[in-house]
């Protein structure tokens, strides 16, 4: 596990599931936005720890330095959002008067755009950072994969599971009616760091599934296969 995944792809990774929790607390997402947020952190700890574990049991020279990173980022990326939080709540006048934004979808004249509250806008920044850790999360696994010529040791399970999730995740989200006299073109400005934290992974864990296909047979096993064949055939 500590060598065929990327430790900077772990800790992207948690840090944009802690910012998806923290910004959907903040932004007043959908409950099943901040359940499975809460659900995201805790794998991603669980998975941070098994790497660290089997990094310092396989005794890799730079285990101590990883240590260091990731015990840094977990701290960061638990608490950078959620120290807001205490100024955020005292505050519930509107920050802008109206908030509007490109029309992405027709709708009706009756339709108005919500305001964006100090504390939506704290969720709606946190959110966008965790978009943005969400896509560069998986350059690094990508370039793992490619530098190895491998995927020997990850699990193609994990990214299968997560390209149906996201999919099923934004389309929850697509599918939603918005609230009574709010504009669709709103209620999208309002979840759209989360819908491109999920819908826009997918081109990138499809190239992942790419590689799979690509280097199934890893030289490694090829290797193998070959001083395991007779020094002398009969």
């Amino acid at each position: 596990m500590d060598s065929a995944l990327s430790i900077w792809f772990l800790l992207l990774w948690l840090g944009g599931d802690s910012c998806n929790l923290v910004g959907s607390f903040l932004a007043d997402q959908l409950p099943l936005q901040t359940y499975t947020a809460i659900y995201y952190v805790f794998a991603d700890l669980l998975m941070l720890a098994m790497y660290t574990y089997y990094k310092i049991k396989n005794r890799v020279a730079e285990s101590r330095r990883v240590l260091h990173v990731a015990g840094v980022a977990c701290i960061l990326s638990c608490t950078a959002g959620l120290i807001q939080l205490p100024w955020a709540g005292s505050q519930q006048e509107a920050f802008y008067p109206e908030f509007r934004s490109r029309s992405l979808l027709s709708v009706s004249e009756g339709s108005s755009a919500k305001a964006f509250t100090p504390k939506e806008i704290i969720g709606f920044s946190i959110g966008s950072v965790s978009s943005v850790l969400y896509l560069c999360s998986r350059l690094p696994q990508m370039y793992t994969n490619f530098k190895r010529k491998s995927t020997e040791g990850v699990s193609y399970f994990l990214f299968a599971l997560v390209i149906l999730g996201n999919t099923t995740y934004g389309l929850s989200v697509l599918l939603k009616n918005p609230d009574q006299g709010q504009a669709e073109s709103s209620y999208l400005v309002h979840h759209l760091p989360w819908l491109i934290g999920s819908l826009g992974t997918l081109t990138l864990d499809l190239i992942i599934s790419v590689q799979f296909i690509i280097y199934r047979k890893s030289p490694a096993e090829q290797v193998d296969s070959d001083e395991t064949a007779p020094l002398i055939r009969t």
